[in-house]
């Protein structure tokens, strides 16, 4: 029965999460959150309501929040009341479609106030701040190349673009925890991967 269980490598560590690798191991074993990526900004509570407790009876849906906007930005957290049902999740519904769009399921370490908002330094997600490519479903293209598009160039390389977006953060959200990330952010220092980047990213 333990198998069942058994955390794939390579496992996300959440450097945020204030645990050690062995708690958060630890964390994940006892868990029953399961953490959701790739989600349409348009996807809506009673959608994944009706997907996930297929698997089972949910405890509750948290949706993933533009920290400055408060509008969804692309994740949630599902927790189940078993971990039995938060398993059967990851196993039958990670990779499969909802809004078009296929998504990633993951065990997570259990929701805690002020993690369902973004972590970009915009407010979203950090995977937005970079892409190029048009998402309709995320917002249309990434912040960099709206800054591009805006500026009309695309000169100055990434520390340019990422000056012009730490400084809208701050200009949208003056408080000093965002303005110490954004500092970290454009020195590169708080440039870590999202889970819900593709594998290849991770």
């Amino acid at each position: 029965m333990s198998d069942l269980y058994t955390i794939q490598q390579p496992l996300y560590f959440d450097k945020k999460s204030g645990f050690t690798l062995e708690e958060f191991k630890l964390a994940i074993e006892r868990s029953t959150t399961v953490y959701v990526g790739f989600l349409s900004f348009y996807t809506t509570e009673e959608q994944l309501y009706e997907l996930f407790s297929k698997c089972g009876e949910i405890k509750k849906i948290i949706m993933g929040l533009d920290r400055i906007h408060k509008t969804p930005c692309g994740f949630c957290f599902v927790e189940y009341y078993s971990k039995e049902d938060a398993s059967d999740c990851i196993k039958y519904i990670n990779g499969t479609k909802l809004d078009e769009r296929l998504i990633r399921c993951d065990w997570d370490y259990g929701f805690k106030e002020g993690r369902q908002y973004g972590r970009g330094v915009s407010g979203g997600q950090v995977r937005d701040e970079y892409r190029t490519d048009y998402d309709p479903g995320r917002g249309g293209y990434g912040k960099q190349k709206l800054i591009e598009m805006e500026t009309g160039s695309s000169g100055g390389g990434e520390y340019a673009s990422d000056q012009h977006v730490g400084k809208r953060a701050r200009d949208d959200d003056n408080d000093d925890e965002n303005d110490e990330e954004s500092r970290r952010y454009k020195n590169g220092r708080n440039r870590h991967r999202e889970r819900d980047e593709p594998d290849e990213d991770n």
